[in-house]
């Protein structure tokens, strides 16, 4: 179990250069804790984006959803999602703005890419097993869980070479090449931008502990279980498809994972056959 400390935290803070909690994101976690939070104002202050508020449109309108009729403008999607869940959806939209490519030694498109992948994943998996998790929820952790990536990218200039040994070697975690070449790595510091940007505290100790191969062995919530465990299947299924060859972790997780998402090998092989068809659609 990673331990995080006041001076881990203060370490952070001095060595790295996070991309600060979006003003966008501001005024929507500012009005959520008002007493009675108008949903006309969550819609206005989205839609003022519209980039994001395009965003928000296009996914609710993807096949995940399976809505009966298509939604046109942001105050229907906020209707439908609530005001909670259209700020996760948000948040995931802005955290991919936050990171600037002539600042970073990797490919953010390529990175994104996966991030949204495994967002896309987690969500079908969230469906089919009809998990108690909100799918906008999965598609937050998807996209958030890995942050601090493109933020060591930034700080470190070599670190896509630590990047590259790891995803060479399917035996061992990216998060001891990170701790060996530089004493921390992407869930701390992905944690840290979770917890900097108000992120909820269950979702920013999932980021922190993503790479935890005994976490399903504890007695958490039954929430954050399932949502760790969506992940863990979504980043699996997702690494297969890239790289032909399970993640790191799923070999220890998987009969966790399995458990806990109460389904079998079989359910597994056909929630990974319809991530395929996915994958083939795009």
């Amino acid at each position: 179990m990673i331990d995080i400390d006041d001076k881990v935290l203060a370490d952070v803070r001095k060595g790295f250069n996070l991309p600060p909690r979006p003003e966008l994101l501001q005024r929507l976690q500012q009005e959520l804790t008002q007493e009675s939070p108008e949903l006309n104002t969550i819609a206005q202050i989205v839609a003022d984006d519209v980039a994001i508020a395009a965003a928000v449109i296009k996914v609710i309108n993807s096949p995940f959803y399976g809505l009966a009729r298509t939604i046109t403008d942001v105050k229907q999607a906020v209707m439908f999602l609530g005001l909670d869940s259209i700020t996760h959806l948000v948040t995931g939209f802005l955290l991919k703005q936050a990171f600037k490519q002539q600042e970073c030694c990797i490919s953010l498109e390529r990175f994104w890419d996966t991030a949204t992948d495994i967002a896309t994943v987690a969500t079908l998996i969230g469906k089919k097993v009809k998990s108690k998790v909100p799918v906008e929820n999965l598609h937050l952790i998807g996209l958030f869980h890995d942050a601090g990536i493109p933020a060591m990218a930034m700080k470190y200039p070599n670190y896509i070479k630590v990047l590259s040994a790891a995803n060479r070697n399917y035996h061992q975690s990216l998060v001891d090449f990170e701790m060996e070449a530089y004493g921390t790595n992407h869930a701390i510091i992905g944690y840290f931008i979770a917890s900097s940007w108000n992120l909820p505290k269950d979702i920013c100790q999932i980021i922190l502990r993503h790479h935890e191969q005994d976490y399903l062995d504890g007695n958490f919530n039954d929430i954050n279980q399932l949502t760790f465990a969506t992940l863990k299947m979504a980043e699996n299924i997702v690494h297969i498809q890239k790289r032909f060859v399970a993640s790191p972790d799923w070999p220890f997780v998987k009969e966790a994972v399995l458990r806990t998402l109460e389904i079998d090998e079989n359910d597994y092989l056909d929630i990974k056959d319809d991530a395929e068809e996915y994958f083939i659609s795009v």
